[in-house]
Protein backbone atom coordinates (compact mmCIF):
# COMPACT_ATOMS: atom_id res chain seq x y z
CA UNK A 1 0.00 0.00 0.00
CA UNK A 2 1.12 3.55 -0.69
CA UNK A 3 2.11 5.08 2.71
CA UNK A 4 0.82 8.53 1.66
CA UNK A 5 -2.60 7.08 0.87
CA UNK A 6 -2.51 5.18 4.18
CA UNK A 7 -1.96 8.40 6.17
CA UNK A 8 -4.61 10.29 4.20
CA UNK A 9 -7.22 7.59 4.97
CA UNK A 10 -6.16 7.43 8.63
CA UNK A 11 -6.53 11.18 9.05
CA UNK A 12 -9.90 11.28 7.29
CA UNK A 13 -11.10 8.66 9.77
CA UNK A 14 -9.64 10.53 12.75
CA UNK A 15 -11.06 13.81 11.49
CA UNK A 16 -14.50 12.19 11.57
CA UNK A 17 -13.81 10.65 14.98
CA UNK A 18 -14.40 13.66 17.23
CA UNK A 19 -17.98 14.45 16.07
CA UNK A 20 -18.94 10.77 15.77
CA UNK A 21 -17.63 9.89 19.23
CA UNK A 22 -19.24 12.98 20.77
CA UNK A 23 -22.51 11.82 19.24
CA UNK A 24 -21.95 8.32 20.66
CA UNK A 25 -20.93 9.46 24.16
CA UNK A 26 -24.40 10.87 24.65
CA UNK A 27 -25.45 7.23 25.10
CA UNK A 28 -22.45 5.16 26.23
CA UNK A 29 -19.95 6.00 29.06
CA UNK A 30 -16.42 6.97 27.96
CA UNK A 31 -14.32 4.21 29.52
CA UNK A 32 -16.77 1.49 28.50
CA UNK A 33 -16.57 2.72 24.92
CA UNK A 34 -12.77 2.99 25.15
CA UNK A 35 -12.40 -0.60 26.43
CA UNK A 36 -14.74 -2.05 23.80
CA UNK A 37 -13.09 -0.02 21.06
CA UNK A 38 -9.53 -1.23 21.63
CA UNK A 39 -10.16 -4.74 23.01
CA UNK A 40 -12.23 -5.83 20.01
CA UNK A 41 -9.96 -3.97 17.59
CA UNK A 42 -7.11 -6.01 19.08
CA UNK A 43 -9.03 -9.24 18.42
CA UNK A 44 -9.44 -8.21 14.77
CA UNK A 45 -5.70 -7.66 14.39
CA UNK A 46 -4.62 -10.99 15.97
CA UNK A 47 -4.63 -13.07 12.73
CA UNK A 48 -2.69 -10.39 10.86
CA UNK A 49 -0.11 -10.14 13.65
CA UNK A 50 0.27 -13.93 13.80
CA UNK A 51 1.10 -14.05 10.09
CA UNK A 52 4.02 -11.67 10.69
CA UNK A 53 5.25 -13.09 13.98
CA UNK A 54 8.69 -11.97 15.01
CA UNK A 55 10.87 -12.21 18.06
CA UNK A 56 10.55 -9.14 20.27
CA UNK A 57 12.96 -8.24 23.05
CA UNK A 58 11.88 -7.23 26.53
CA UNK A 59 13.05 -3.69 25.87
CA UNK A 60 10.97 -3.50 22.70
CA UNK A 61 7.93 -4.75 24.63
CA UNK A 62 8.45 -1.98 27.15
CA UNK A 63 8.60 0.64 24.41
CA UNK A 64 5.39 -0.70 22.87
CA UNK A 65 3.75 -0.53 26.31
CA UNK A 66 4.74 3.15 26.42
CA UNK A 67 3.08 3.61 23.03
CA UNK A 68 -0.08 2.07 24.44
CA UNK A 69 0.10 4.14 27.61
CA UNK A 70 0.55 7.51 25.91
CA UNK A 71 -1.25 6.88 22.62
CA UNK A 72 -4.24 5.00 24.03
CA UNK A 73 -4.56 5.29 27.81
CA UNK A 74 -3.64 8.98 28.14
CA UNK A 75 -4.75 10.15 24.71
CA UNK A 76 -8.12 8.39 24.53
CA UNK A 77 -9.06 8.90 28.19
CA UNK A 78 -8.67 12.68 27.98
CA UNK A 79 -10.03 12.71 24.41
CA UNK A 80 -13.32 11.13 25.50
CA UNK A 81 -13.55 13.15 28.72
CA UNK A 82 -12.88 16.33 26.76
CA UNK A 83 -15.46 15.49 24.10
CA UNK A 84 -18.16 15.24 26.75
CA UNK A 85 -17.48 18.84 27.76
CA UNK A 86 -16.56 20.76 24.62
CA UNK A 87 -17.35 21.04 20.92
CA UNK A 88 -15.91 18.30 18.74
CA UNK A 89 -14.57 20.73 16.11
CA UNK A 90 -12.10 22.11 18.68
CA UNK A 91 -10.33 18.77 18.95
CA UNK A 92 -8.34 18.56 15.67
CA UNK A 93 -7.18 22.19 15.87
CA UNK A 94 -5.92 21.85 19.44
CA UNK A 95 -4.30 18.55 18.46
CA UNK A 96 -2.52 20.28 15.56
CA UNK A 97 -0.47 22.21 18.12
CA UNK A 98 1.53 19.03 18.70
CA UNK A 99 4.62 20.23 16.73
CA UNK A 100 4.88 23.25 19.01
CA UNK A 101 5.11 20.99 22.03
CA UNK A 102 7.58 18.74 20.25
CA UNK A 103 9.81 21.75 19.80
CA UNK A 104 9.40 22.68 23.46
CA UNK A 105 10.55 19.16 24.36
CA UNK A 106 13.62 19.62 22.19
CA UNK A 107 14.42 22.82 24.11
CA UNK A 108 14.05 21.12 27.47
CA UNK A 109 15.69 17.76 26.78
CA UNK A 110 18.13 18.64 24.00
CA UNK A 111 19.04 22.10 25.33
CA UNK A 112 18.52 23.69 21.93
CA UNK A 113 18.65 27.46 21.63
CA UNK A 114 15.49 28.89 20.04
CA UNK A 115 15.87 31.65 17.49
CA UNK A 116 13.57 34.66 17.26
CA UNK A 117 11.56 33.36 14.30
CA UNK A 118 10.82 30.05 16.01
CA UNK A 119 9.95 31.79 19.28
CA UNK A 120 7.49 34.11 17.50
CA UNK A 121 5.91 31.19 15.67
CA UNK A 122 5.50 29.20 18.87
CA UNK A 123 3.96 32.15 20.70
CA UNK A 124 1.59 32.74 17.79
CA UNK A 125 0.49 29.12 17.71
CA UNK A 126 0.08 28.92 21.48
CA UNK A 127 -1.99 32.11 21.38
CA UNK A 128 -4.29 30.37 18.89
CA UNK A 129 -4.65 27.35 21.18
CA UNK A 130 -5.41 29.66 24.11
CA UNK A 131 -8.11 31.50 22.14
CA UNK A 132 -9.84 28.22 21.28
CA UNK A 133 -9.55 26.92 24.85
CA UNK A 134 -11.01 30.14 26.28
CA UNK A 135 -13.53 30.71 23.46
CA UNK A 136 -16.54 29.64 25.59
CA UNK A 137 -15.93 32.55 27.98
CA UNK A 138 -15.07 34.93 25.13
CA UNK A 139 -18.38 34.08 23.44
CA UNK A 140 -20.84 34.20 26.32
CA UNK A 141 -18.86 34.88 29.49
CA UNK A 142 -21.08 32.60 31.56
CA UNK A 143 -19.84 30.49 34.45
CA UNK A 144 -21.29 27.41 32.76
CA UNK A 145 -18.60 27.78 30.11
CA UNK A 146 -15.98 26.66 32.63
CA UNK A 147 -16.97 23.08 31.84
CA UNK A 148 -16.18 23.68 28.17
CA UNK A 149 -12.82 25.19 29.10
CA UNK A 150 -12.09 22.08 31.15
CA UNK A 151 -12.99 19.99 28.11
CA UNK A 152 -10.60 21.96 25.91
CA UNK A 153 -7.83 21.48 28.49
CA UNK A 154 -8.51 17.74 28.49
CA UNK A 155 -8.07 17.75 24.71
CA UNK A 156 -4.74 19.53 25.21
CA UNK A 157 -3.65 16.76 27.60
CA UNK A 158 -4.75 14.20 25.01
CA UNK A 159 -2.48 15.97 22.53
CA UNK A 160 0.49 15.44 24.84
CA UNK A 161 -0.33 11.74 24.76
CA UNK A 162 -0.17 11.76 20.96
CA UNK A 163 3.13 13.64 21.00
CA UNK A 164 4.83 11.02 23.19
CA UNK A 165 3.15 8.20 21.28
CA UNK A 166 4.73 9.40 18.04
CA UNK A 167 8.15 9.82 19.65
CA UNK A 168 8.11 6.20 20.83
CA UNK A 169 6.41 4.83 17.69
CA UNK A 170 8.79 6.21 15.09
CA UNK A 171 11.84 4.34 16.34
CA UNK A 172 10.25 1.02 17.35
CA UNK A 173 8.47 0.68 14.00
CA UNK A 174 11.84 0.40 12.30
CA UNK A 175 12.24 -2.98 14.01
CA UNK A 176 8.74 -4.28 14.83
CA UNK A 177 5.95 -4.61 12.24
CA UNK A 178 2.88 -2.34 12.63
CA UNK A 179 0.46 -5.25 13.19
CA UNK A 180 2.37 -6.39 16.26
CA UNK A 181 2.75 -2.87 17.62
CA UNK A 182 -0.98 -2.27 17.15
CA UNK A 183 -1.93 -5.58 18.78
CA UNK A 184 0.19 -5.16 21.90
CA UNK A 185 -0.62 -1.48 22.40
CA UNK A 186 -4.36 -2.10 21.86
CA UNK A 187 -4.59 -4.84 24.48
CA UNK A 188 -2.39 -2.96 26.93
CA UNK A 189 -4.45 0.20 26.50
CA UNK A 190 -7.81 -1.59 26.69
CA UNK A 191 -6.99 -3.30 29.98
CA UNK A 192 -6.01 0.02 31.56
CA UNK A 193 -9.60 1.12 30.86
CA UNK A 194 -11.19 -2.05 32.26
CA UNK A 195 -11.39 -1.06 35.98
CA UNK A 196 -13.06 2.27 35.13
CA UNK A 197 -15.38 0.58 32.62
CA UNK A 198 -16.52 -1.90 35.28
CA UNK A 199 -17.20 1.00 37.64
CA UNK A 200 -19.35 2.67 34.98
CA UNK A 201 -21.48 -0.49 34.77
CA UNK A 202 -22.75 0.28 38.28
CA UNK A 203 -24.84 3.11 36.83
CA UNK A 204 -25.15 2.09 33.16
CA UNK A 205 -26.13 -1.14 31.39
CA UNK A 206 -25.81 -2.51 27.85
CA UNK A 207 -29.58 -2.70 27.66
CA UNK A 208 -29.44 1.10 27.35
CA UNK A 209 -27.45 0.98 24.11
CA UNK A 210 -29.14 2.74 21.23
CA UNK A 211 -28.18 3.82 17.70
CA UNK A 212 -25.78 6.47 19.04
CA UNK A 213 -23.87 4.01 21.19
CA UNK A 214 -23.67 1.36 18.46
CA UNK A 215 -22.40 3.98 16.00
CA UNK A 216 -19.47 4.76 18.30
CA UNK A 217 -18.72 1.08 18.92
CA UNK A 218 -18.75 0.08 15.24
CA UNK A 219 -16.83 3.15 14.10
CA UNK A 220 -14.39 2.84 17.01
CA UNK A 221 -13.61 -0.86 16.66
CA UNK A 222 -13.43 -1.24 12.88
CA UNK A 223 -12.41 2.19 11.61
CA UNK A 224 -10.75 4.56 14.08
CA UNK A 225 -8.91 1.74 15.89
CA UNK A 226 -8.20 -1.39 13.83
CA UNK A 227 -7.96 0.33 10.43
CA UNK A 228 -6.73 3.85 11.22
CA UNK A 229 -4.04 2.90 13.76
CA UNK A 230 -2.64 0.24 11.45
CA UNK A 231 -2.58 2.67 8.52
CA UNK A 232 -0.94 5.31 10.73
CA UNK A 233 1.76 2.96 12.04
CA UNK A 234 2.33 1.64 8.51
CA UNK A 235 2.61 5.17 7.11
CA UNK A 236 5.09 6.46 9.68
CA UNK A 237 7.18 3.31 9.27
CA UNK A 238 7.62 4.06 5.54
CA UNK A 239 7.85 7.86 5.33
CA UNK A 240 10.44 10.34 6.55
CA UNK A 241 9.43 11.79 9.90
CA UNK A 242 9.22 15.30 8.47
CA UNK A 243 6.38 14.27 6.15
CA UNK A 244 4.08 12.60 8.70
CA UNK A 245 2.53 15.64 10.34
CA UNK A 246 1.39 17.20 7.08
CA UNK A 247 -1.60 14.88 6.90
CA UNK A 248 -3.13 16.06 10.20
CA UNK A 249 -4.36 19.19 8.37
CA UNK A 250 -7.06 16.96 6.91
CA UNK A 251 -8.60 16.42 10.36
CA UNK A 252 -10.15 19.87 11.05
CA UNK A 253 -11.78 20.02 7.62
CA UNK A 254 -13.39 16.59 7.99
CA UNK A 255 -14.46 17.35 11.58
CA UNK A 256 -16.30 20.54 10.58
CA UNK A 257 -17.99 18.86 7.59
CA UNK A 258 -19.40 16.12 9.85
CA UNK A 259 -20.02 18.10 13.06
CA UNK A 260 -22.20 20.71 11.35
CA UNK A 261 -25.00 18.35 10.21
CA UNK A 262 -24.55 15.73 12.98
CA UNK A 263 -24.19 17.96 16.05
CA UNK A 264 -25.13 21.42 14.82
CA UNK A 265 -21.65 22.74 15.63
CA UNK A 266 -20.81 25.81 13.55
CA UNK A 267 -17.30 27.32 13.76
CA UNK A 268 -17.27 30.64 15.63
CA UNK A 269 -15.15 33.67 14.85
CA UNK A 270 -12.83 32.72 17.73
CA UNK A 271 -12.48 29.21 16.30
CA UNK A 272 -11.45 30.69 12.94
CA UNK A 273 -8.98 33.14 14.53
CA UNK A 274 -7.49 30.45 16.74
CA UNK A 275 -7.11 28.05 13.81
CA UNK A 276 -5.33 30.66 11.69
CA UNK A 277 -2.95 31.45 14.57
CA UNK A 278 -2.18 27.78 15.28
CA UNK A 279 -1.41 26.85 11.67
CA UNK A 280 0.22 30.21 10.95
CA UNK A 281 2.41 29.85 14.02
CA UNK A 282 3.58 26.42 12.95
CA UNK A 283 4.38 27.70 9.48
CA UNK A 284 6.20 30.75 10.88
CA UNK A 285 8.23 28.70 13.36
CA UNK A 286 9.20 25.90 11.02
CA UNK A 287 9.34 27.54 7.60
CA UNK A 288 6.83 25.10 6.14
CA UNK A 289 3.69 23.34 7.23
CA UNK A 290 4.23 20.71 9.94
CA UNK A 291 7.86 19.80 10.08
CA UNK A 292 8.35 17.63 13.15
CA UNK A 293 11.81 17.29 14.73
CA UNK A 294 11.06 13.65 15.68
CA UNK A 295 14.50 12.60 14.55
CA UNK A 296 16.00 14.71 17.35
CA UNK A 297 14.00 12.91 20.02
CA UNK A 298 14.83 9.30 19.26
CA UNK A 299 14.16 6.63 21.85
CA UNK A 300 16.78 3.90 21.91
CA UNK A 301 15.54 0.34 21.49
Amino acid sequence: MNPILALIIANIIWGAASPIFKFSLENIPPFTLAFIRFFFAGLIIIPFALRQRQKISLQQYLHIFWIGFFGITINIAFFFLGLQRTESINVPVIASSGPLFIYLLSLVFLKEKPNLKIALGMLTGLAGVLIIILSPVLIDGKAISLGQIEGNLFILLATFGTVFQTVFSKNILKKVNPYTVSLISFFFGSFTFLPLALKELNTWGFNQLNFQGWTGIIFGVFFSSALAYFLYYYGISKLAAQEVGLFTYIDPVVAVLIAAPLLGEIPSLYYAIGSVLVFGGIYLAEGRIHWHPWHKLKVKS
